[in-house]
């Protein structure tokens, strides 16, 4: 495996086949927010390993998270030096983890998890045995509320904060079923499994996802004051339409062999697709298409 650190050195957590929950931050370049995320989790409970896995990065974040690592042994680093969400999510899952936990909580390496999340999300799945995945609420920032009426409307997972059942990812092992490692927006198609339980859309129900409405994140607010922050907007007004078109893919997929067919990187797809990766029409889709898609061919 490559990174900077190998499995061995991973040593200063606890086993996670013992723990009933496993926290899981994902955080890529986060060295200004990862302390805060950090503080907002269960640390020292030892009811709760937390694995802070840090990809491709070049800053201090890896190091803060160390730091606070030698003060709660319920913490484990990783820090690998290959980019990208969804690989990372399958390395930790199903390569890195020694067993499954009762249930499995994610987090963004930006968000602040509001106290009592972890266990209102555990407490979901404990109570609703149908359900593979549970899903938190943003509480912050003006598109709050309609991002949580959507979620609980929708039955959606927003990436910040969500928990699968450990069974769920055992059995998505035991398939062979993995995230294609340039996918962005995970979430969607995390969802979109739980829904099929791991089968085509034949098999979709919308109660295989709960909303918890006593689970909830706070993101870091865009400000016009704060030029890195409108950076990063723009970084992620591209990577949503890298994601819409993206998904456009994985539906036909869905629809059809399941995710048994999902390949290992999308961008292998896009020459065969180019026809129905057309951008949208109309302002602003349309111009962060255009350059989504110059990203895409460029990978392909």
């Amino acid at each position: 495996m490559s990174g900077s650190r190998s499995c061995a050195d991973d040593s200063q957590g606890p086993v996670s086949g013992l723990s009933p929950i496993i926290v899981t931050v994902l955080a890529h370049r986060e060295e200004r927010r990862i302390a805060l995320c950090l503080e907002s989790l269960p640390l020292g409970d030892p009811q709760v390993a937390i694995h802070l896995v840090v990809n491709g990065s070049k800053d201090r974040t890896a190091d803060i998270g160390r730091g606070v690592a030698r003060l709660f042994p319920n913490l484990t680093v990783h820090d690998w030096a290959e980019g990208g969400k969804a690989r990372s999510w399958n390395r930790l899952n199903f390569d890195t983890l020694s067993g499954f936990a009762r249930t499995h909580v994610f987090v963004d390496g930006d968000a602040v998890v509001a106290p009592g999340s972890i266990a209102a999300l555990d407490d979901a799945l404990a109570a609703n045995p149908h359900a593979n995945a549970v899903s938190g609420f943003p509480l912050n920032g003006r598109g709050a509320a309609a991002y949580g009426d959507s979620i609980e409307a929708t039955r959606g997972l927003f990436g910040d904060l969500y928990a699968l059942r450990g069974d769920f990812l055992a059995r998505m092992k035991a398939d062979g079923i993995r995230l294609p490692v340039d996918l962005i927006g995970d979430d969607g198609l995390i969802g979109a499994l739980a829904k099929t339980d791991l089968k085509n859309e034949d098999h979709w129900d919308d109660e295989r996802v709960l909303p918890v409405r006593g689970a909830g994140f706070y993101c870091e607010p865009v400000s016009a004051l704060a030029p890195a922050t409108l950076a990063m907007q723009y970084n992620r007004m591209v990577n949503y339409s890298v994601r819409h078109l993206q998904n456009r893919l994985v539906s036909n997929i869905m629809r059809g062999e399941g995710p048994g067919a999902l390949p290992e990187r999308m961008g292998s797809l896009y020459a065969a697709n180019r026809d129905s990766l057309r951008p949208r029409t109309g302002f602003p889709d349309a111009w962060f298409d255009r350059r989504a898609l110059r990203r895409m061919m460029a990978k392909s």
